[in-house]
């Protein structure tokens, strides 16, 4: 409530500024600063900050809440608290994007090897444990020509987005392309770990074949459990939240072109990453002194 004005109203008679001041528990200087229309020192920074935390907001096109830009401003020497940084973002009218549930769109094949789990829903992340265990899995991308399917392969100790393809079709040949894609990127080391869900692509011999040439070890999670797949899961509901979500796709080709400007340009090397203490993948990759071998890490 602005009490300046009841300050004005008791100025007249036996009342002066000071009494009325001292019984609505309010600075003297306040009162001329208020009355006087100049902004204290704290309303200008706020301006400042404001200013600054809009530019943060729409370089991540809408996607950015209080933490992370909280993060960013960090970064730049700008030490404000994050509440402080919340409070400016709610009266600004700014909020980040939340994640929709997502769905299970796994086909298992009931006729699939029984593979071991590997991984048993440890998401560890670890700038020294890079490319010795990845994760996969395929979403469904709606356009206006059909469906457009996208395989990503992730490391789990980075977050980092290190294969990925997109087809317009679900066989096995979208994984492979997808796995075949971080293999010639990284180059890891033989024995890697590549968990998934039990989805037909991922069991097939063709599958299999692949990764026995390279040294790969297939790793499953259990049959109608999303989170032991958890870190694959999680990208797909941001990668809809923040992009796939946000607009009609028209063509195919428009949905790749998005797809790869968002995972080479944004959030392998800027999107920043709770699990990550606020890092880029690649940011927080470069922390690592060295990576280990397979041999090293097991």
């Amino acid at each position: 409530m602005n009490v300046y004005p009841f300050i004005e109203a008791e100025k007249t008679g036996e009342h002066n500024v000071k009494r009325a001041c001292e019984l609505l528990k309010v600075s003297r200087s306040a009162y001329y600063q208020q009355k006087s229309g100049v902004k204290s020192v704290r309303e200008r920074v706020d301006a400042q900050l404001t200013e600054l935390i809009t530019a943060v907001h729409a370089v991540s096109k809408g996607t950015y809440g209080a933490p992370r830009v909280h993060a960013d401003l960090a970064e730049d020497g700008l030490r404000h608290g994050r509440k402080r940084v919340a409070r400016l973002m709610r009266a600004a009218g700014l909020a980040g994007k939340s994640p929709r549930r997502w769905r299970t769109t796994t086909i298992a094949d009931p006729n699939a090897g029984q593979r071991p789990d590997l991984v048993g829903r440890d998401f560890t992340t670890d700038p020294a444990a890079i490319d010795t265990r990845w994760c996969g899995d395929i979403t469904y991308i709606n356009t206006w020509q059909g469906w457009l399917y996208l395989a990503t392969v992730i490391d789990l100790a980075s977050r980092r987005i290190v294969g990925w393809a997109v087809a317009d079709h679900l066989k096995t040949d979208l994984v492979d392309a997808a796995l075949t894609d971080a293999l010639v990127r990284r180059r890891p080391a033989s024995g890697l770990v590549f968990h998934s869900d039990r989805g037909c692509q991922y069991t097939s011999a063709q599958h299999a074949r692949l990764a026995a040439a390279h040294g790969v070890r297939l790793s499953v999670g259990r049959r109608g459990q999303c989170w032991d797949n958890a870190v694959a899961e999680s990208f797909f509901s941001t990668i809809k939240t923040e992009l796939l979500h946000r607009q009609p796709w028209p063509t195919h080709t428009a949905a790749r072109q998005a797809i790869f400007e968002y995972i080479e340009g944004w959030y392998n090397t800027r999107r920043r990453h709770s699990s990550l203490g606020y890092l880029s993948p690649t940011a927080f990759e470069a922390t690592g002194s060295h990576r280990l071998t397979i041999s090293q890490a097991a």
